[in-house]
């Protein structure tokens, strides 16, 4: 599996012949969004910064989209979206926290997550997570500090910050990785990731530079 980092929440993940974005940016955001084909599109919050899932078609093919709570199988891969709140750009919101199974590893995205209380329900339907796809405090989704809390409770064998993109390295993603005590960690393009590379991990932080 390798994961790239395209901006806000936005990432691409391939494996195989397989393609998933994580909150394709739209061209109405005031970010600069990515062309790409992606065969699954997962929507965590409908906003211009996460919904552009137009940016995802390519030769007349289009992505399967998932934009909400429920259970899922598309290609072999295994999705379970869950309700969460959001406060993202200042406005009450309903995000989507997706679980993902693929090549037997369990992948979290959280999306733009305000509130870190979630229900033992969701917790306990997380399981084992292997990747975490954390916000860490950028328009009103949770701050670093709750974000380290958050990444405690879940205990993944990787992390992966997101959401520092309009305060940038020095301000957010700072504040988290010295929340987490990874203050050395050094960006890098993507992290490819097999089964057998997690094993021994717990909360390694790994950053991704934006694409």
């Amino acid at each position: 599996m390798i994961i790239t980092y395209q901006g806000v929440e936005f990432f691409k993940v391939q494996f195989g012949d397989i393609t998933i974005a994580f909150n394709p940016i739209s061209k109405d955001s005031k970010f600069k969004p990515t062309r790409f084909f992606a065969d699954i599109a997962l929507v965590s919050l409908n906003h211009p910064d996460m919904n552009g899932v137009e940016n995802l078609s390519y030769n007349g093919k289009d992505p399967f989209v998932i934009s909400g709570p429920g259970e899922y199988e598309v290609k072999d891969v295994f999705i379970k979206g869950f309700a969460s709140k959001s406060m993202y750009d200042g406005k009450e919101r309903i995000n989507t926290i997706y679980s993902v199974t693929l090549e037997n590893m369990n992948i979290c995205f959280l999306g733009a997550l305000s509130d870190i209380n979630l229900s033992s329900e969701v917790k306990e339907s997380l399981g084992d997570v292997d990747i975490l796809f954390l916000p860490i405090g950028d328009n009103n989704v949770i701050d670093a500090a709750k974000a380290e809390k958050l990444s405690v409770e879940i205990e993944p064998k990787i992390i992966i910050p997101m959401h520092f993109g309009d305060v940038g390295i020095k301000d957010s993603l700072k504040k988290y990785l010295k929340e987490a005590g990874e203050d050395a960690v050094k960006p890098i393009d993507k992290l490819t990731v097999r089964r057998k590379d997690l094993e021994g991990k717990t909360g390694d932080v790994v950053v991704l530079s934006v694409a």
